[in-house]
């Protein structure tokens, strides 16, 4: 479903404040593929969003496309939804559970909970239509990742030097 015309106009305006405000360049190629995932509800997949943007811009590459949607996701400007960056990830475990998402890493491990289990689903959704599974995915970075990226203190620093 598209998106109204004004809907659309808030998030391309959103879009160029926020590229304008890294230092990224607002080409012509990153406002379409940019403009076509704004206009839509759909949630679209790289591939849908290049063959759409393909027919008014014929010399774009599946490789720009595919770049450019990390480089909004990075910015805040779109999120991923489902798989990771760089693979599909596949679970034996059929049992009812849950997935923590590290950002950083990739990281995926189950976790339990009977309050997630028991999430009421808005009656909202099942208009949308039939609901055969539920399933919560947390997304954050994870204990490896956070102690990477933590600065030495002055006692690792002292060792370091000697």
């Amino acid at each position: 479903m598209r998106i109204n015309k004004d809907n659309t106009a808030k998030r391309l305006l959103e879009f160029e404040n926020v590229c304008r405000n890294a230092g990224v360049k607002v080409t012509h190629q990153r406002r379409e593929i940019f403009r076509e995932v704004a206009a839509t509800d759909e949630h679209p997949d790289v591939e849908s969003v290049y063959k759409r943007v393909k027919v008014r811009i014929p010399e774009i590459s599946l490789d720009t496309v595919y770049r450019t949607l990390w480089m909004l996701h990075d910015l805040g400007l779109v999120v991923a939804l489902g798989v990771s960056q760089e693979r599909v990830r596949f679970d034996a475990n059929t049992s009812k559970h849950h997935h923590f998402v590290c950002t950083q890493c990739g990281m995926t491990r189950d976790f339990y909970s009977d309050d997630l289990d028991n999430l009421k689903i808005p009656d909202q959704v099942r208009s949308i239509g039939r609901i055969d599974a539920t399933q919560v995915e947390v997304r954050g970075m994870c204990l490896k990742c956070i102690q990477k990226k933590q600065p030495p203190t002055c006692a690792s620093r002292k060792k370091e030097s000697t």
